[in-house]
């Protein structure tokens, strides 16, 4: 079972937007659409751009390097040229924190 890590609080990651944290030393991104947080790996596996740069569009983001498109549920690439997943990890909204298990 992973240790929870508070990352920010709630209302820091806006509907439709996305921000960077580290996470005990690991960049991860979190991503709201539509109520719902996303927490995924920030760093694309093609070149290693920030996928925080983007928006996300749905549930999936596009990097804006190389126009890789990943999906935030499962950090499955939908679209190349990135062909190696993005990390995803669990997230959760308590008492007005975010808190990501790492």
């Amino acid at each position: 079972m992973p240790e929870f890590v508070t990352v920010a609080r709630a209302e820091d990651v806006a509907e439709g937007k996305v921000r960077a944290f580290d996470v005990l030393g690991t960049p991860v991104a979190l991503a709201r659409v539509e109520g719902s947080v996303y927490a995924f790996g920030d760093i694309c596996t093609h070149r290693q751009c920030n996928l925080s740069a983007s928006e996300p569009e749905g549930t999936t983001i596009e990097c804006e390097c190389h126009g890789s498109v990943f999906d935030l549920s499962t950090g499955a690439v939908l679209n190349g040229p990135a062909t190696e997943p993005i990390a995803t990890f669990e997230v959760r909204e308590e008492g007005g924190d975010l808190k990501v298990g790492a």
